[in-house]
């Protein structure tokens, strides 16, 4: 029904509004690599559920951050080796929580892979291409060209160009190659601006 549906937005909103707070530096983070997200899956013709699913997984991928203490998220300085393992900690966090609540399972597995890359190289479990879901692939691209794009406690904003030059060296070794093509036409083509405004989601996923 509509007014359950909208009970669902309200809820992931509040989910995003909860990570942000704890990480002011990336406010707005979520929402534009759940915008992002959506507008590749829409480049690369995924049918309308599809498009719908990464939006949310984007909307709530880094809600395992809120374990996080915020001097650390924070922190303007290079992060020492426990720091760091706390911040890498966060995709599985993220996947236990939505493991405990009634929610699609693709959603809960996207979360947990969104750092893995195509060589294996990614955390935290290290998995490799093919056992990337699809969801993951796309939301992986989103979520490194919005980052590198935005400004961080421990760097500024690298910019458009740096971005996508970072997805063009690394096709097929961290990125899926048809994603990754989907993002650069996506950019100099079609001159897609990142979107942080909220946009109605569906659970038919």
């Amino acid at each position: 029904t509509r007014e359950l549906q909208d009970a669902m937005q309200s809820i992931i909103m509040l989910v995003t509004s909860v990570v942000e707070m704890r990480d002011p530096y990336t406010a707005g983070h979520q929402r534009k690599v759940g915008n992002l997200a959506a507008a590749l899956a829409e480049k690369m013709a995924f049918d309308r559920d599809f498009i719908n699913r990464v939006r949310i997984i984007g909307y709530i991928h880094d809600l395992g951050k809120i374990i996080v203490p915020s001097e650390i998220l924070n922190k303007p300085g290079r992060l020492t080796d426990l720091e760091f393992a706390l911040i890498r900690n966060h995709p599985t966090q993220g996947f236990d929580m939505l493991n405990r609540v009634s929610i699609p399972g693709r959603i809960a597995e996207a979360v947990y892979q969104h750092h893995e890359r195509c060589d294996g190289s990614g955390y935290p479990r290290g998995i490799g291409e093919q056992e990337i879901m699809p969801e993951s692939h796309v939301l992986i691209v989103a979520d490194v060209v919005e980052a590198m794009m935005s400004h961080r406690p421990y760097r500024p904003a690298m910019g458009l160009s740096a971005a996508l030059d970072e997805i063009r060296a690394n096709v097929g070794k961290l990125y899926n190659p048809d994603v990754a093509q989907a993002c650069l036409d996506l950019f100099e083509q079609d001159g897609y601006l990142l979107d942080e405004k909220e946009r109605p989601i569906s659970f038919t996923v």
